[in-house]
């Protein structure tokens, strides 16, 4: 199945209320956290009069499972040039998520862009995910459902060195790689900054006695990328300390323009805690 009908949710009765199924193909310790957060986005933009997100963030409350989970939209403000919502996300009569999103119609306006993109080579001549995973490394089902190409292929080796926690790499969503609606082909933007925070901090801790569960993500949407199968995603974690993980992002299209930029923060929990905690969906 494509990330669009993967994260389709349907009305439910009243207006405002939405649901969808939270698929076992995004694990990652459990539900991957961008995963759900692209589905509140998407169930915001169902009661969306401006077809043009701007700006998403959210607290992750608790774990959710593989189950039917309810979105609830609530219209906060509604004007000509801006809608804002709150989206909250429940399973079973428990709080699973709390989002806002803005959205904010095209305008004429001041233009400028003064960031540059890492120089990097195409897509096309970087090895993949796939090819570099050995037999003995975890198949993950979330990755399955994104095609990597790995700039620093040394990260798969075992007994690595600590290196700057700067993670740069390109991804192509599959089997589908872009979408027409704008609140779905966003969602590729969320999943992939809400994710990557985690991976720039494991290049500095290469040990793996950790992990880090999503607190919360902000993402600001600058340009649609629906025109962009490829996005390049650079992800920093300037600071791990009192047990939080902080996380700053940017994607790219393939031509080098900046589509959105935002971060979060992860709890650093051990290793062991979680796989106590989740054994039944620990995928290693």
């Amino acid at each position: 199945m494509s990330f669009e009908q993967d994260t389709r949710v349907a009305r439910c009765g009243e207006d405002g209320l939405y649901r969808g199924t939270l698929r076992r193909n995004w694990q990652l310790l459990g539900p991957s956290g961008g995963y759900l957060a692209a589905m509140a986005l998407r169930a915001s933009g169902r009661a969306a009069s401006i077809r043009r997100p701007a700006g998403f963030y959210c607290h992750f409350l608790r774990p959710a499972s593989f189950d039917e989970i309810d979105f609830e939209v609530a219209v906060l403000h509604s004007g000509e040039r801006s809608e804002s919502m709150r989206v909250s996300a429940v399973q079973k009569g428990r709080p699973i998520l709390e989002a806002l999103v803005r959205m904010a119609a095209e305008a004429d306006g001041l233009e400028h862009h003064e960031v540059t993109p890492p120089e990097v080579p195409a897509p096309e001549s970087l090895p993949t995910i796939d090819e570099l995973l050995r037999p003995e490394h975890p198949r993950v089902p979330f990755w399955e459902n994104i095609e990597g190409r790995v700039l620093k292929a040394e990260r798969f080796a075992d007994g690595r060195p600590a290196w700057d926690p700067h993670w740069v790499e390109w991804y192509r969503f599959r089997p589908e790689a872009t979408f027409d609606d704008p609140f779905v082909d966003a969602g590729r933007v969320v999943v992939l900054i809400d994710t990557l925070s985690w991976h720039a901090a494991w290049l500095r801790h290469p040990d793996f006695k950790y992990v880090g569960p999503s607190l919360d993500v902000a993402v600001f949407f600058h340009r649609q990328a629906s025109h962009s199968p490829w996005l390049l995603a650079e992800q920093r974690s300037p600071i791990a300390d009192g047990g939080l993980i902080g996380g700053q992002g940017m994607i790219f299209d393939r031509d080098g323009q900046l589509v959105a930029s935002g971060g979060g923060q992860l709890f650093s929990l051990p290793l062991t805690m979680i796989a106590s905690m989740h054994p039944e969906s620990w995928p290693w």
